[in-house]
């Protein structure tokens, strides 16, 4: 059956992949009602992340973020399809860095980079930065359950020419390769529910104590690579760009999740400037319960 859903899928995300963005866009509005309105896909959980949050103090504005983030995220879906059939002069209008610079730098310094972004704007794009960076980058990524619909999945996303390393495999992976006289950007996307283990370190996200990954914070430390934060901005539908700002060049000077609590203050910061553009399907504050107490 999972073979059969991809079999069904592949074509129809490759006739997506090449529709102009027009027609892309009056297919992703027609969905938005579908998704919001008939289905009410996730709506329970969304609805309690917002008012969990309090990203707003008025009920219509939570309303109005809410039905602005299921515009969006149906957008982001039907761009990720998009991704796979968009050419490199298209998707560098699109999308591109700000504050490069700060990459070449450590580029020139023979440096790797830790890039650090959260699920926020248009984050599929992300594997377009290839175009962007003197790097070879690599995105972490959580595999599929479903074999075929992650190969699907890593089809779309290694189109343009980022790779992808699987988050159980990560720490050994970049051990081995680091070793390598060859230029690495790790992109780690870190900002949703970490899972309670006999340590966890916990953190107020949003007003709500939650557990939060920090594992970012562990390679760069064993490998004392830079840290950069990479905050995505919708500049208009279809259009994005990402401005890069410096963590820590060296790591190893902080103290331990210093550069976690850092990272998370970055994300909570870009959430309440642009609320409706975060991913809020995820069940972020499912552990909310089991905080310690102080």
């Amino acid at each position: 059956m999972k073979f059969v859903t991809y079999i069904l899928l592949y074509p129809v995300i490759l006739v997506i992949s090449h529709l102009p963005f027009r027609v892309l866009y009056f297919f992703s509005d027609i969905t938005f009602y579908f998704l919001y309105y008939i289905v009410r896909y996730r709506r329970k959980v969304v609805r309690f992340n917002l008012e969990t949050s309090k990203v707003s103090s008025s009920k219509k504005d939570l309303i109005r973020i809410e039905q602005e983030f299921y515009r969006h995220i149906t957008d982001v879906f039907f761009e990720m399809f998009k991704f796979y059939g968009i050419s490199k002069e298209e998707i560098k209008k699109r999308f591109y860095l700000e504050n490069s610079h700060l990459i070449e730098n450590l580029a020139k310094n023979k440096k790797n980079v830790m890039l650090m972004a959260s699920h926020h704007g248009g984050y599929e794009w992300f594997m377009s930065i290839n175009y962007h960076v003197p790097h070879l980058p690599f995105a972490i990524y959580t595999p599929l359950s479903n074999k075929h619909l992650d190969t699907l999945v890593r089809k779309i996303r290694l189109k343009h020419g980022s790779r992808l390393i699987s988050r159980y495999e990560a720490t050994n992976y970049i051990t081995t390769q680091i070793k390598e006289e060859k230029l690495f950007v790790y992109g780690m996307v870190a900002d949703q529910s970490a899972q309670i283990r006999s340590f966890t370190y916990w953190k107020s996200f949003l007003g709500v104590k939650v557990p939060v990954f920090t594992g970012s914070e562990r390679i760069a430390k064993e490998h004392n690579i830079p840290v950069l934060f990479a905050k995505m901005v919708k500049i208009k539908r279809g259009y994005y760009k990402v401005v890069v700002e410096m963590l820590s060049e060296f790591p190893r000077k902080h103290q331990d999740f210093e550069i976690t609590d850092m990272y998370i203050d970055r994300v909570e910061k870009q959430i309440r400037e642009n609320p409706e553009y975060y991913f809020w399907t995820h069940n972020r504050f499912k552990h909310m319960n089991k905080a310690p107490k102080e």
